[in-house]
Order: C-alpha cells, then sequence, then structure tokens
C-alpha cells in the first residue's frame, strides 16, 4: 500500500492507496504538469478551478485513448458510440469507488 503527501493549490493532504509510492508520485507528477499549464496560461487563477479543468483534461486524455484501444480491438470505425461505452463504464467504476469511500 502507497502513500502520498498532496501539497497543491493551497490544500494539503495525505493520499493512501493500493498502488506503490513510486506510482502515486509519477501520477501526482504528471497531474502538477497539467494544473501547472492551466495555470500558467492566466485565464484561471482559481484553485478549485485549475483543479477541475485538470480533471476533465485527463478525463478526455483517458476516454480518447480507451476509445482509440477498443476500435483498434474491434475493428470498429463508430467512434461516438465507442465514446459512450467507456464514459458509461467510467462512470460506474467511479460511482464503485466513491461508494467504498463513503
Amino acid at each position: 500500500m502507497g502513500r502520498l503527501q498532496v501539497n497543491m493549490l493551497g490544500t494539503s493532504f495525505t493520499i493512501r492507496a493500493k498502488e506503490d509510492d513510486e506510482y502515486l508520485e509519477k501520477l501526482y507528477t504528471y497531474y502538477r504538469e497539467i494544473t501547472g499549464t492551466i495555470g500558467e496560461s492566466k485565464s484561471l487563477t482559481d484553485p478549485l478551478q485549475i483543479s477541475i479543468l485538470a480533471g476533465i483534461t485527463l478525463v478526455d486524455e483517458l476516454i480518447k485513448s480507451k476509445t482509440a484501444n477498443l476500435l483498434e480491438e474491434n475493428g470498429r470505425e463508430d467512434e461516438s458510440s465507442a465514446e459512450d461505452e467507456i464514459a458509461g463504464r467510467l462512470a460506474e467504476q467511479m460511482i464503485d469507488k466513491i461508494n467504498q469511500v463513503i
């Protein structure tokens, strides 16, 4: 089980996860890169807005990647139905994780 100390966007907390410390640090570094890029744009300065936009950016990357993989695996060309299928799966997974934490 790994632990990660998060200090950014005006907040600080510790995350515990089943992944190891090195992997969590890799995730955190990538997230900081994204929030840093968004913060540098000067269009957003509120930490909450930066964080939300970073999350949306990451979900966009994830869905595009999973869509490409699904289309490749199934030899399909209908991108919108693949995106809907993936978005539904991701939503269900997020709900399950939230329920586990609560």
